[in-house]
């Protein structure tokens, strides 16, 4: 009991929008993981056009703010005649920021390889797809690990900007439970604790995987 608040209801509301918060980070994170491949294969193909493409739209999402992006999908999806859900909007708006940023820092893991390594399987007669499935990928991919795990804990902290559009995540839910019970300190550091909870472990686990991959070269 906290100034004849009970403090029960107030986590048990919060958990609710620390799930929400969790369901939709997971959602960007794999969504925009897959979307983020297609972007990055664009990006370092050999078609000029491809690449002219994926670079434009990495500029666009890395140079405008997420809340922009958010803005865009749902009143832009209303204006076209659809009835977007916040849930659908803040997922999509999500997926779309964390994609073009998973392909820059992807691209950068793809050409950290030696270019020697693109050399000597060109020796063996590969060709591009073979190089890339073959010998890029495999060594891009354990240079990646470090950062895009690290990248998660901008997802979850990200999360919090769809509160703008009327998702229920923990944010959101902090505000109104602030407004409902007059305890803003209270209720917003709840929240920090809440976002704290599922940032910390992956800040640890993207430090020791840096470190951990650094030592194995």
């Amino acid at each position: 009991m906290i100034a004849d608040i009970p403090l029960w209801p107030i986590l048990a509301k919060l958990a609710e929008g620390l799930l929400a918060t969790l369901a939709l980070s997971l959602i960007a994170f794999a969504l925009g993981g897959v979307a983020g491949l297609a972007v990055l294969f664009a990006r370092v193909g050999r078609s000029p056009l491809a690449r002219r493409i994926a670079r434009t739209y990495i500029q666009a999402f890395q140079n405008t703010p997420l809340l922009m992006q958010m803005f865009l999908v749902f009143f832009g999806a209303s204006m076209a005649g659809l009835d977007v859900s916040p849930w659908t909007a803040a997922a999509v708006g999500l997926t779309l920021y964390t994609s073009a940023y998973l392909a820059e820092v992807w691209r950068g893991c793809v050409e950290a390889v030696l270019r020697g390594q693109w050399e000597a399987s060109a020796s063996l007669a590969m060709g591009y797809v073979q190089q890339m499935r073959h010998v890029v990928l495999p060594q891009a991919l354990r240079l990646s690990i470090a950062p895009t795990v690290g990248f998660s804990v901008q997802i979850v902290k990200g999360t919090s900007v769809a509160s703008i559009i009327g998702f229920n995540e923990l944010t959101k839910l902090g505000s109104m439970l602030a407004n409902a019970t007059f305890q803003p300190f209270l209720i917003y550091a709840l929240v920090a604790a809440g976002y704290f909870l599922l940032c910390w472990p992956l800040s640890l686990c993207a430090s020791h995987l840096e470190k951990k991959l650094h030592a194995a070269r």
